[in-house]
């Protein structure tokens, strides 16, 4: 469940609606926003399935006039070290300008029949600020097929410190609605901040 919006009130409903540890989540996201006014803003909530154990997890992206604010709360069972069950939540908090990369990927049915405005049945939401990078390798080669020599490795790297999938299926459509507003804001935020 994703929601968007404009205004820290708006937020903190948002945050309510998710019914995760609202209390915990809301401080978190208060306290790292501060007295910023919020430009927008998108919670999301997934649940994911870890062996024989269900686990929600909330992220909160927060847009401010001159940050981008990523919260995580995840829940976990109670294990060796805790005999009761409990919640980690993490916010960063990142200058605009220090945005490299807003990918946003769309997947469309029926592509040959595509309209303008037909809302995707998924997106996927990539943003890079330089704090985690991805590296893919891969044995390089040459064009001749009876080639033995090591030509060593060929690669790349992809900033990928954040992404978030949003599905018509999973989320319903006004969260891929909202998932691409956020995204949008975000887009012309970082342009803004050059």
């Amino acid at each position: 469940m994703a929601k968007t919006g404009t205004t820290t009130q708006g937020l903190r409903t948002a945050i309510e609606r998710s019914g995760y540890y609202p209390a915990l989540v809301a401080e978190a996201v208060e306290a790292a926003v501060g007295g910023e006014p919020v430009a927008s803003f998108l919670v999301h909530q997934e649940t994911t399935f870890d062996a024989n154990e269900v686990r929600r997890h909330v992220t909160v992206l927060v847009l401010t006039g001159t940050r981008f604010i990523v919260s995580h709360t995840d829940e976990q069972a109670a294990d060796g070290n805790s005999p009761v069950p409990y919640a980690t939540t993490s916010t960063e908090s990142v200058h605009l300008e220090r945005i490299s990369s807003v990918v946003l990927s769309r997947v469309v049915a029926n592509p040959e029949s595509y309209r303008p405005g037909t809302l995707p049945r998924e997106v996927v939401l990539t943003i890079g600020w330089g704090a985690v990078s991805r590296i893919d390798l891969e044995p390089a080669a040459c064009a001749d097929p009876n080639c033995e020599a090591d030509h060593g490795y060929t690669g790349s790297t992809t900033a990928d410190d954040l992404s978030l999938r949003v599905s018509e299926a999973g989320d319903g459509p006004d969260t891929v609605r909202q998932a691409l507003a956020f995204a949008q804001s975000l887009s012309e935020a970082t342009v803004a901040a050059r």
